[in-house]
């Protein structure tokens, strides 16, 4: 088949809505863009490293029938032509899902693909790989000891972040404008952090999990990373079909986003989290929510009550129910784990059952509560890490004059909001020449369109930036 042009389309520039739309309208061919897109994946992830699996003889033939299709005058989607990767833990058909683990590498291939995968390629999206990650999900770092650590396109020698850190990275570097990852305690919100992209951790329920493999059942997100506001809604829109085979997704309607992004922020009533938020942190992550609240003119600061505390129930859930599931794996391949990721489930065994009991009571308290607090505002600004991407290898950090754990504690922010399954649009924000740093846009259960608006608001004024790395 004859391309539409000559020249390679520049994926380095070009977002999603930019590609569907050349695709869609015949000015370049979906096999012109997968073929940029593996060549740069090709020329540039040996630095990176953000994927484990490139699925070049499937991203061709799917871009060979979408020109076939767009010959015969079919309609092709909303994301037409755009390539697409997703973490590991996804179900890629013929790939053992392997969940950033060495044990998983075992299991039989997928005999299809998870539903999320589906619903983006049903819209036209092209998928071109599986994306590095923590083992079994229970990382910030993006380091990997069996592939080795997912790098930070803007400054090699630091952390992506985790456990999607393979998604930040793949999207932050320009090897294709959309990823998928899944975010337990912030593992979408730290590496769209880290690495200067934008990042949607939906309601929980919202988006089917069906197809992918799970860390806390209770807590588990599946969401997108992109390089505009808009390119974040278009995938969340295209991803929002119910899916019976998932049966902890909330039965609600489709409810599109992308068209009521230019809707603006009017009214709506926005506060600065205060308190728990305001501390522990290096300035620099304050400075980053402080330059986000001025573009938007807010003025305002709340305290979320019992922050602190909703983040150590957090903790116990997560550690008692993923040792719950690594139960068999930790009994029959212990030296199979990466030790940092197997000593930490270990400790989950031996959390005591009132405990769990005790987190899960607290955990519908802290859930009325923060309804509560959404009936005297709309949306809520907070840092989403305490500092900047860290370097590989790093072990330990100093906040607030005290010293902590990395692997741990960069989930200082996130995980409060993990706790109860709230929408959070995450944000890049550079405040000077060194390395990005997010912010969050909290909204109330469901409301990802608030938290998408105020994020197109943060991007129209310049406060909010996904640039490309130079690499």
């Amino acid at each position: 088949m004859s391309e539409a042009v000559s020249a390679p389309f520049d994926l380095a520039t070009a977002n999603a809505a930019t590609i569907a739309a050349a695709v869609n309208s015949g000015a370049v061919t979906a096999r012109a863009v997968v073929e940029a897109c593996l060549a740069r994946i090709a020329a540039l992830d040996g630095a990176v490293n953000a994927f484990t699996d490139v699925t070049a003889a499937r991203a061709r033939a799917t871009a060979d029938v979408l020109d076939a299709r767009r010959a015969k005058g079919e309609a092709l989607g909303a994301l037409a032509g755009v390539p697409f990767a997703v973490k590991n833990l996804f179900d890629i058909k013929g790939l053992p899902t392997r969940a950033g683990s060495k044990i998983n590498r075992d299991r039989a291939p997928a005999g299809a693909d998870g539903t999320l995968i589906r619903l983006l390629e049903a819209q036209g999206a092209v998928l071109v790989g599986g994306l590095n990650m923590g083992e079994y999900a229970y990382d910030f770092t993006g380091e990997n000891l069996h592939d080795g650590a997912s790098r930070n396109p803007h400054a090699l020698d630091h952390m992506s972040g985790g456990s999607s850190g393979g998604s930040g990275a793949a999207v932050a570097a320009g090897l294709v404008p959309l990823a998928l990852g899944s975010d337990t305690n912030g593992s979408i919100r730290v590496p769209s952090a880290l690495c200067g992209t934008f990042g949607l951790k939906p309601t929980y329920g919202r988006l089917s999990r069906a197809g992918s493999f799970p860390f806390v059942s209770s807590f588990d997100h599946l969401g997108p990373f992109a390089r505009t506001v808009e390119d974040l809604a278009r995938a969340y829109d295209a991803m929002q079909a119910a899916d019976p085979d998932d049966p902890m997704q909330a039965p609600r309607p489709a409810e599109p986003v992308a068209d009521t992004l230019g809707a603006g922020i009017g009214d709506l009533r926005i506060a600065v989290a205060d308190g728990y938020f305001r501390t522990r942190g290096l300035p620099e992550a304050f400075a980053a929510v402080d330059k986000a609240a001025a573009a938007l003119g807010v003025t305002r600061r709340i305290e979320v009550p019992d922050a602190a505390r909703a983040r150590a129930a957090a903790y116990v859930t997560t550690a008692a129910e993923g040792a719950s599931l690594h139960l068999r794996r930790l009994a029959e391949r212990p030296g199979d784990f990466d030790p940092a990721v197997r000593d930490r489930l270990l400790a989950g065994l031996a959390i005591p059952a009132a405990w769990v009991d005790a987190a899960q009571r607290f955990r519908r308290r802290f859930r009325e509560e923060m309804l509560a607090l959404f009936a005297t505002c709309d949306v809520i600004l907070a840092p989403a890490t305490p500092c900047r991407a860290p370097k590989i290898g790093q072990k330990t950090f100093v906040l607030d004059g005290e010293t902590l754990l990395v692997r741990p504690n960069m989930g200082l922010y996130t995980q409060p909001i993990s706790f109860i399954g709230l929408p959070v649009a995450a944000v890049p924000v550079w405040i000077d020449h060194g390395l990005p740093l997010g912010v969050q846009v909290i909204a109330p259960p469901w409301r990802e369109d608030l938290a998408l608006r105020v994020a197109k608001a943060l991007q129209d004024a310049g406060a909010a930036d996904a640039r490309v790395a130079a690499l």
